[in-house]
């Protein structure tokens, strides 16, 4: 069953025109749990996490390929900003509109300032495929690369590349 956080990521994308899989599966709140879902998903597998820097004025959404480890002192650095920990549950459900467990791109959708700066680690620039949580940890969907760049332009958030 779709949820309505789920079917408003994926209506987002319809609207779009933009082409996407779907693969429901068990609840899978981190990607040691996922991965046993992802068998046979195309292209890169996505960890998404969402931060803070230490006076809590930025926010991040940092999607890395999912084996890459992401050091957050040596990210603090390369943006440059200030300390970074992971951003409380409340601040996760006000900018991306979803739980933890859930945190994607697609939460995207929620952030209407567009305050949220999206960093993606430079692996993932020339992805053929890309897939992660769509609001929901009860399902992964796949997009082309370019697709997923398109709904990032789409929603029009600061996004930086960088090598983690």
């Amino acid at each position: 069953m779709i949820s309505e956080r789920e079917s408003r990521a994926l209506a987002a994308l319809d609207a779009l025109g933009l082409a996407y899989t779907r693969r429901e599966h068990p609840p899978a709140a981190t990607v040691e749990e996922a991965v046993v879902h992802w068998k046979g998903l195309p292209g890169a597998r996505c960890k998404n996490l969402f931060l803070r820097n230490k006076k809590g004025h930025h926010h991040y959404l940092v999607v890395a390929e999912h084996l890459r480890p992401v050091d957050l002192r040596a990210l603090a650095r390369l943006l440059p900003d200030d300390r970074l920990s992971f951003a409380s549950d409340e601040r996760l459900a006000r900018h991306l509109g979803v739980e933890p467990g859930a945190v994607g791109p697609l939460g995207l959708i929620n952030d209407e300032a567009r305050a949220v700066i999206v960093i993606i680690d430079e692996s993932l620039r020339e992805a053929a495929f890309v897939s992660f949580h769509p609001n929901v940890n009860t399902a992964t969907v796949t997009l082309s690369g370019e697709a997923f760049r398109a709904f990032l332009a789409w929603r029009g958030n600061p996004v930086r590349y960088v090598r983690f």
